[in-house]
This record gives structure tokens, C-alpha cells and sequence, in this order.
């Protein structure tokens, strides 16, 4: 097999490129305006060469046209009855308002236009899927700014909000607005964020840091009784976020509940690196983050296998070491389990509209420029995936109705970000992204290639139901590439709230269906009909599942190694999940 090669370094003499790239980023939000251009190029020249699909589009239009006056009369004799519904659930128009003249007839007319657009960007003979989903992404984004409810002498919601208040609510959106920009000028946290303090509030499980390198702290937790499960459990979460996503507020810690049931707990709390760490590749974080932390492990727990879990791009990366360590003959997993983690990348859902060669190559000269890839710019992507709910939403709430979002201890976290690296980030788009390098058993670890098929434990595997990051049906893939059992799992939520949920939560839920090592494959309609559902958190059924793989209970282990290189450092949370 070969390596694909990746290419970080510039070009010879291909510096003022790079360097007009990053200028022109600044512009466009960090779209690569060829991608964008390539995309609606392929786009028009097949629409343009169809006449059927361009008969029909002008049908439908002449269809929409015709139907505005009866939408107009209609209005004015049946309120609270609706000519045209959403093709989904559309929460933008849901108060009653909105079924009174004439905001009626400005949604309604505004959802024929928004079908209309999405008649014309699908579908298109001859077009590709990427270049199809980049378009109707695109159109989708620009009529969602141009949504009625945006506006405020369009929204009957807002304006009786004024009228109620005498333009009070108005006066106090414009505040909300100008603390916000005035914070995120000064790269201050959100209004309300200092409620959920590191270390005070969040990230608050006693422990002890003893391990660190230029990467890594290693957090040991304090055991919570006189007796734990030997084996002990490594948790390596994605450093595209700060670890304590796992260790928020009590209630919402997944890292206490283990403790609670009686798991001697480590966990790898990343650095946050800045220009200094921009030649850190994917290599140095499997090197001096998974492995070295599973050394460290091992030394304060010798003679007893380790429950390793990897929670969203950790738990590639986690993948990635357990099937080099299977291929090696190195017997020290006990398990693993990957939450919201993908080993394949051929269907990454709607993250797959920034991932072509074009778009990648207009990152890494951004990130060439900076050295790495900041945390805002990673935030404008995800927020433009699901705009409604994290854009025009909070708009319409903060700076119009004139009220703040209640902030939690999830959102607290979530804008407490962190940088990629300019290497790491750009070998992890080409390898695994672009070229899918890992389900391909290209991907080289040492001087070979690893394959899945190599890892030699049981997988506890975890997805949820609405995951934009990690779709379940791509996360699902992972049976057509390990050999060993897998317990596959679906929790009811999205990326973040499906991992994070606790028992006692109402409205959980979750499918779960183990495959033993000779079982059969089952495509994921199958696995759904299949699958048994359970009520509640999923937290207690992985319990379970570890409590099976793992042997009596014994006396804790100590904290660190006393009078060694493993010896503690400082209190959990450590100084890595300070840095900004």
C-alpha cells in the first residue's frame, strides 16, 4: 500500500500566494470563493442544458405566482388557517401572529420562494453531490437571512413585544448587542459565562495532574470509595475542545458519574497551542498524547488492562493508536469505547461542504498565515450549519425581543475554545477528511499503514441521533471495519447533549444492539428496526457494559507514583484548560 503524501509545507515561491489567500479569507469568512465559484459554475452550466428541468422550474414558478392573490384573499376571511405548511417544521413562524394579515402572506410567500429555490438547487441532472449540497447550502444560508422573522416591522411576535413594552425590548436588544460585540472585541466569554468558573463551577472533580509534556497534563481523579475496579479508564477527548465538555457542573459530569461507580478515572486535558505549536502534526499528538498517557497509566496501575475512551476526534485518534497497538502485539487494552468519534469520512455529513481539494488548500494558507486555526473561525462554521437555531434564533431573542438566552454550563464550555495547529489541522483534513485514509489502510502510523481490522478488544460505540459533526449513519460504518464485538449504541440529542446526559433527565432515550465478533451486518434502517429502546441515560448501560470487562473490585491505586516522574503536579483542573 502506498501513503498518501500531505503536503503542509509552502510551495517554493508560493509564499505571496499563500499570503494574498489569507488577506482574501478575511473577506470571506474563510470560504474558498473557487470552491464556491466551481460549485454554482457546475451548478448553472447543467441547469442551463436541461430544458425539461427548466420547464418544469418555470411551471412551478407561474404555480407559485398564481397562488399570491388567493393567498392574499384568504388571508384577509380565514386567519389562523394556513395555505402553504413548511416542507419541515419551521419554528421561525410558529407564533400565532404569524397567521393574522398580513404576516401571513409575508411567510407564506416567503416559504413558496424558499421551495422554489430548493426545487431548483436539488436534483439537477448531471450535477455532483458535493457541488449540489454547496449550492443548496449556500441559497439556503443567503433566503434564511432574507426571513421575514429577521426583521422587526416584519415579525408580529416583535412588534407586539414593542407595543407591550413601548420599545423597551428594542432599547435592551441594542444594549445586548453592543456588550456583545464590545466582548468579543476584548475576546472576552459570553454575557453570563462567568457563572461557570474552571475549576470552581465546572471542571471541579477532585483530582491530581501527574503527567504533563509540551501536549498533555494527565488528570487522575480521586477515587470516591474504598474500592474501584482494577482496570482503569483513559479518557482521550477531541482537542478541538477543552476536555471538561466531559466535567461540567456535577450533575452534568460524566467524568463524576465514573468515579461515582467506582472507575479509577484519568483523562487527557490538551494544550491549547498557539504559533509556537503550528509544526505539531497528527503524529505528536498520538505520540505524546494517546500514548504517552496510556505509558503513564500503566505505570500507576501496572499488571491490569486499560479501558481506553475517545469522545468525538479523540476518539479517531483513539482508534487509530488501538488498531496500531493491536498490529504491534501491545495487549494493554481492556477495551475501547468511542463517543461520537467517525473512522470513516466518506459520508461526514454537511462538514463535507468545506471539505474538498479547494477548500482545503484556502485553510491551510489561513492557517499557514496564522499558524493555526482559531477557535472563532471553527465556531462561524459550526454556527453556519445549523444558522436557525444558532444565528437567526438568538438574534430574534437577544437584539429584538430583547431578552438573553439563559446561559448553562454547556454553553459556558462551548465558548471557551481552542486552536489547531496549521500542521496537525491540515494532515487531519487531507488523511482522514479528504482521502479517508483510515477505513482505506493508509493510514501510517511508524513506518506502515494501520488497519481497524487490526484492534484487538471489544468497541463500545456511541452516536446520537442528531449529530451534525459526526452523523450516526457515518459513525455506524465502523462494522465494516473492526472484527472484534461492538456494542452500538444511539442516544437520542445532537454532538454535544446526546454525550452529555445524565440520568435523571426527562425525554432520553436511547437504541443499543451489540454485534458479536462472527455476527452479521447490519445496514442502519436494519439496525433501527433492530435495535431494543431503553428510556433515560445511556450512562448507566456503558457502566454495565465496563462493570462485564472488568474484575473485582480492589483497594485504589495511588495517586501519581510518590517520588517519581509520575509524582502529582498540581490540582485538577491543571494549567493546559487555563490557557486562552
Amino acid at each position: 500500500m502506498t501513503n498518501v503524501a500531505v503536503s503542509v509545507l509552502p510551495r517554493p515561491g508560493s509564499n505571496l500566494d499563500r499570503f494574498a489567500h489569507a488577506r482574501l479569507a478575511q473577506l470571506t469568512g474563510g470560504i474558498s470563493p473557487a470552491a464556491l465559484g466551481m460549485a454554482f459554475d457546475d451548478w448553472f452550466k447543467h441547469l442551463s442544458h436541461n430544458p425539461t428541468e427548466q420547464a418544469e422550474l418555470a411551471r412551478k414558478l407561474v404555480e407559485a405566482l398564481g397562488r399570491m392573490p388567493g393567498l392574499v384573499l384568504q388571508a384577509g376571511r380565514a386567519p389562523g388557517t394556513p395555505g402553504i405548511e413548511p416542507g419541515l417544521p419551521d419554528r421561525r413562524f410558529i407564533h400565532p401572529g404569524w397567521q393574522m394579515w398580513p404576516f401571513n402572506v409575508m411567510s407564506q410567500s416567503y416559504l413558496l420562494t424558499e421551495a422554489w429555490w430548493r426545487d431548483a438547487t436539488t436534483g439537477v441532472h448531471g450535477v455532483s453531490p458535493h457541488h449540489e449540497n454547496v449550492v443548496s447550502f449556500t441559497v439556503r444560508q443567503l433566503l434564511d437571512v432574507a426571513s421575514p422573522a429577521n426583521f422587526p416591522w416584519a415579525n408580529p411576535e416583535v412588534l407586539e413585544r414593542t407595543m407591550q413594552t413601548g420599545g423597551a425590548n428594542l432599547v435592551q436588544g441594542f444594549r445586548n448587542l453592543m456588550e456583545d460585540a464590545r466582548r468579543q472585541r476584548e475576546h472576552s466569554p459570553p454575557a453570563g459565562a462567568e457563572a461557570f468558573r474552571v475549576g470552581r463551577d465546572v471542571a471541579a472533580t477532585p483530582g491530581e495532574v501527574i503527567f504533563r509534556n509540551r501536549l498533555i497534563e494527565l488528570i487522575q481523579y480521586t477515587p470516591a470509595g474504598t474500592k474501584v475496579q482494577p482496570e482503569p479508564i483513559l479518557i482521550v477527548p477531541s482537542w478541538i475542545m477543552k476536555y471538561y465538555i466531559l466535567d461540567l457542573s456535577p450533575a452534568n459530569s460524566l467524568i463524576k458519574y465514573l468515579v461515582d461507580q467506582g472507575h479509577t478515572v484519568f483523562v487527557v486535558s490538551w494544550a491549547n497551542p498557539g504559533l509556537e505549536g503550528r509544526d505539531l502534526g497528527m503524529d505528536d499528538y498520538l505520540q505524546l498524547g494517546v500514548m504517552e498517557a496510556l505509558d503513564a497509566v500503566a505505570t500507576v496501575v501496572p499488571g491490569h488492562q486499560i479501558h481506553a475512551t475517545g469522545y468525538c476526534l479523540g476518539g479517531t485518534l483513539l482508534a487509530i493508536a488501538a488498531a496500531a497497538m493491536g498490529r504491534d502485539g501491545d495487549e494493554r487494552l481492556a477495551s475501547v469505547s468511542l463517543l461520537a468519534a467517525q473512522t470513516d469520512f466518506t459520508e461526514p455529513g454537511e462538514l463535507g461542504l468545506f471539505i474538498d481539494d479547494s477548500q482545503i488548500s484556502f485553510l491551510e494558507d489561513i492557517m499557514w498565515d496564522q499558524g493555526y486555526l482559531d477557535s472563532a473561525q471553527m465556531a462561524g462554521a459550526f454556527q453556519l450549519l445549523n444558522s436557525r437555531d444558532l444565528v437567526w434564533s438568538r438574534m430574534l431573542k437577544d437584539y429584538l425581543m430583547g431578552e438573553r438566552h439563559p446561559m448553562s454550563d454547556l454553553m459556558a464550555w462551548n465558548a471557551d475554545g481552542t486552536r489547531l495547529p496549521y500542521r496537525m489541522h491540515a494532515e487531519y483534513l487531507r488523511r482522514l477528511f479528504l482521502h479517508n485514509d483510515l477505513a482505506s489502510g493508509r493510514y501510517p502510523v511508524g513506518d506502515k499503514p494501520v488497519a481497524l481490522t487490526d484492534i484487538a478488544c471489544p468497541i463500545f460505540c456511541v452516536s446520537t441521533v442528531r449529530d451534525h459533526v459526526a452523523p450516526w449513519r457515518s459513525v455506524h460504518k465502523l462494522h465494516l471495519l473492526a472484527d472484534v464485538p461492538i456494542t452500538f449504541l444511539l442516544s437520542s440529542g445532537g454532538h454535544n447533549v446526546g454525550i452529555v446526559n445524565p440520568p435523571g433527565v426527562p425525554g432520553r432515550s436511547y437504541q443499543v444492539l451489540t454485534r458479536p465478533r462472527d455476527g452479521r451486518y447490519l445496514d442502519p434502517d436494519a439496525w433501527l428496526e433492530a435495535a431494543a429502546t431503553h428510556e433515560g441515560s445511556w450512562w448507566p448501560e456503558w457502566n454495565t457494559w465496563l462493570g462485564a470487562r472488568s474484575g473485582k473490585p480492589v483497594a485504589p491505586p495511588s495517586m501519581g507514583v510518590a517520588g517519581g516522574s509520575l509524582k502529582p503536579l498540581c490540582a485538577a483542573p491543571g494549567t493546559y484548560v487555563l490557557q486562552k
